[in-house]
Formats: structure tokens, C-alpha cells, sequence
């Protein structure tokens, strides 16, 4: 294990000034316990052996890198690669800390899983984790998510799962978390709350982030093996942003590979219009941990905005948080008409469809290839775009 990996974060899940644990004194002693048995899992051999056949047998790990010929010919300068988690099994990275969550649910005797879920891909990911361990699944979502991102809707409820309509506020990721945090603080006792993040209280952004290295892990073996040497330029999307630091863990002391995360810059820069929290956010709490957060005039975390329901949080992972103000990682922004045109992009010149999220990470490689000649950049394809389909050519048509 690196340095960085083994010493951060702290014993009490503090990514230097930000994570940590605000709960409520009831919820303490079950967050100790989860914490308690992923210590101990994760040094075990049959725990290990169990999640390293499920990755092979049932997701179909490992995921390849593909070379993106035709996006960096018309793109000019940099090549681009993907690391493909839109061939993981349910459509994303998502599945990467789902089985592990609810095999670490089984070990500790727990019946039930339950979670929040935006685009869906989190929900069908646990859902389908669910039904693997044949438990209960209790998935909450936004009223506006739903529409938007139906067709997960509908696989949810097919793989089983209990899919819980929250109509309050923005009816958005944030108030399903909200949602999804009272549902389980009555049902501890049996429930894991499966954190679809590497946000949260501790051990969640420590445990998600852990079981995603997975990707990061893999992605820089391929690439060494595909082209004798490391990437120049590594890049994922990032709203709470499991999916980049499970793709920047393989890179992390890599002092010579340049770290992008890319932030939804929505529809434009003002406040309610994006959801950009290191961009433009500063130091809150949200959902029991400390991170930044993007704030209204009250100190409140405030609306956001984005075409990728996926990464509408006014919050992000507070390893993030701290990465950013080490300033290890570079944060930028992709608009919705960016994320748009990439979506078209990829989908006609490669025959890859992506999610919207993923689509935010392609429009900054297209967007930085040409400022780069003689450059690699190694993207994180988080998700495919088949939830997408229907609001897509709804909203805007076939072609951009």
C-alpha cells in the first residue's frame, strides 16, 4: 500500500481538514460497527477471495482501456483513452462498492440494504447487489430524477427493490439522501445504509473509495501494457466522486500524471445554475461530514443544477476537498452543452454511448486535447448512456 493510501485518512476518517463523523447519538454505535467490521474484513483472506471472484465471475471485471482513434483525430493533439466501467456489469463503476457493501452487509448478519440513488445507476447497482445476497433493497430517489432517468427506474423495481418517491425540496440527490438517512436511522439494526459516494460520514468515504480502487488499480496496468509508459493527463467527472478517485488511485504518486476532475458547470456560473461545488463552493458540513459545500445566502447548501442527475450534489467527497486545496488535483468545470456535444461525439465517432456524467469527462479531453500535442490522456468512462436515451433524443432529438 502507498503512503498516501496507508496514512490518509486519520483514525478518525479526516482527509486533512475535511470527513470526519457529525452523527446523531443514536446512529454512533452503528457507524462504529461498520467501521469495525470493514477493518477487519478487509484484511481478511475469505472476504477478499469472495469480492475477487464476484468482480471476475458475475461483474465481468477486469473492465478494458480502449483507444479512442477517431475522437483524437478530429479532437487534434493529445490521444485519448478510456477506461471502459460503462462495461461493468449494470452500466457502471457503481457495481464496484455495491457488491462489496452488501457482502459486508452479509458478514455482519444485516438483512437489508438501503440507499439513495440520482441518476439510478447507484440504485440499480444496489438493487442488483440485493438480489445477488438475496436481501431486502429499499432504494430512495428524487421525484424529478425519476422522470428523467425512468428506465433505471424500471430496472430497480424489476431486480426487486422498493423504490421510494421524495417530493420535497428540489426533488433532486439531496433531499433522496436526506430521505434515505431517516429511513435507515429507524431500521440500524438490520439495515446497512450503502452510500453511493465516497461522501457521507466515516468509514464511507474511506470504504467506497477503497472498493473503487479497483478501477485505478487495473486502468494503469493496461495502460503501461498497452503503450510502455504511464498517461500524461488522468480525468474523471466528480460529483461526489467515487468513480475519479477510484481512477486517480492508481495514479496518485505518480508525480509526472497531471490530475483533472471535472465538476457540471450546468448552465451557467451563477449560483442554483451548476453544481460545481470546489469550483465555487467553501468549507460546510452536509450529511454528517465536512467538506465543501456550495451555500446559499443562509448558509444553507444551496439548488443546483445539471443535464447529469448523477452529479446534481451541492457537496462532494472530502478526500476531493483535500486533494484540491493540496492542490494534487486540478479542478475544472464542463457545461451541459459541452457534456452534450460529447455525448453526440462519443456516441457517432467511437459507437459509445455515455452516460451524461462520463459525457463531462470526454467534453474536457476533446476540449484539452489540442493544447497537449504529443500527449496521453486517460479518461474514466464512469457509465453508459442508456439511462439517458429517452431524455436525451426527448429534449434535444438524434442530433446535436
Amino acid at each position: 500500500m502507498s503512503s498516501y493510501f496507508k496514512n490518509t485518512p486519520d483514525r478518525k476518517g479526516f482527509f486533512g481538514e475535511y470527513g470526519g463523523a457529525m452523527l446523531p447519538p443514536p446512529l454512533v454505535p452503528h457507524f462504529k460497527e461498520i467501521e469495525d467490521a470493514y477493518d477487519r474484513l478487509s484484511k481478511s483472506g475469505e472476504f477478499l477471495n469472495d469480492l475477487k471472484y464476484i468482480r471476475k465471475h458475475f461483474q465481468g471485471r477486469p473492465t478494458p482501456i480502449s483507444y479512442l482513434r477517431n475522437l483524437s483525430k478530429t479532437s487534434g493533439g493529445a490521444q485519448i483513452y478510456a477506461k471502459r466501467e460503462d462495461l461493468n456489469h449494470t452500466g457502471a463503476h457503481k457495481l464496484n462498492h455495491c457488491m462489496a457493501e452488501a457482502l459486508l452487509a452479509k458478514h455482519m448478519g444485516k438483512t437489508k440494504l438501503i440507499a439513495e440513488t440520482g441518476a439510478g445507476q447507484h440504485g440499480v447497482a444496489l438493487a442488483t447487489a440485493a438480489a445477488y445476497f438475496g436481501m431486502e433493497c429499499e432504494i430512495h430517489m428524487g421525484e424529478v430524477d425519476m422522470k428523467k432517468e425512468h428506465p433505471n427506474v424500471v430496472r430497480m423495481k424489476l431486480l426487486g427493490a422498493t423504490v421510494v418517491p421524495v417530493g420535497e425540496g428540489a426533488k433532486t440527490l439531496k433531499e433522496a439522501v436526506d430521505s434515505a438517512f431517516g429511513s435507515y436511522m429507524g431500521q440500524a439494526d438490520t439495515a446497512l445504509f450503502g452510500i453511493g459516494s465516497v461522501v457521507g460520514p466515516h468509514p464511507f468515504p474511506k470504504m467506497v473509495r477503497d472498493f473503487q480502487k479497483i478501477v485505478g488499480t487495473e486502468a494503469r496496468e493496461q495502460f503501461i501494457d498497452m503503450t510502455g509508459e504511464l498517461p500524461d493527463m488522468v480525468a474523471a467527472c466528480v460529483g461526489g466522486g467515487s468513480n475519479a478517485m477510484g481512477l486517480f488511485s492508481g495514479f496518485i504518486d505518480d508525480e509526472d500524471v497531471s490530475l483533472h476532475g471535472v465538476e457540471p458547470l450546468g448552465t451557467s456560473e451563477n449560483l442554483g445554475d451548476h453544481a460545481a461545488t470546489i469550483t465555487f463552493g467553501e468549507d460546510g458540513d452536509i450529511h454528517a461530514f465536512r467538506t465543501l459545500v456550495l451555500k446559499d445566502a443562509d448558509g444553507n447548501p444551496a439548488p443546483v443544477n445539471t443535464i447529469a442527475s448523477g452529479l446534481d450534489y451541492p457537496g462532494v467527497g472530502p478526500e476531493h476537498a483535500h486533494l484540491h486545496k493540496i492542490g494534487r488535483v486540478n479542478y475544472t468545470t464542463a457545461t451541459d452543452k459541452e457534456a452534450l456535444d460529447a455525448f453526440y461525439q462519443l456516441s457517432s465517432k467511437e459507437g459509445i454511448i455515455p452516460a451524461l456524467e462520463s459525457a463531462h469527462v470526454v467534453a474536457f479531453a476533446t476540449r484539452e486535447a489540442k493544447n497537449h500535442p504529443g500527449c496521453s490522456i486517460l479518461i474514466n468512462l464512469s457509465g453508459r448512456g442508456d439511462k439517458d436515451l429517452d431524455f436525451v433524443v426527448d429534449t434535444y432529438g438524434f442530433e446535436k
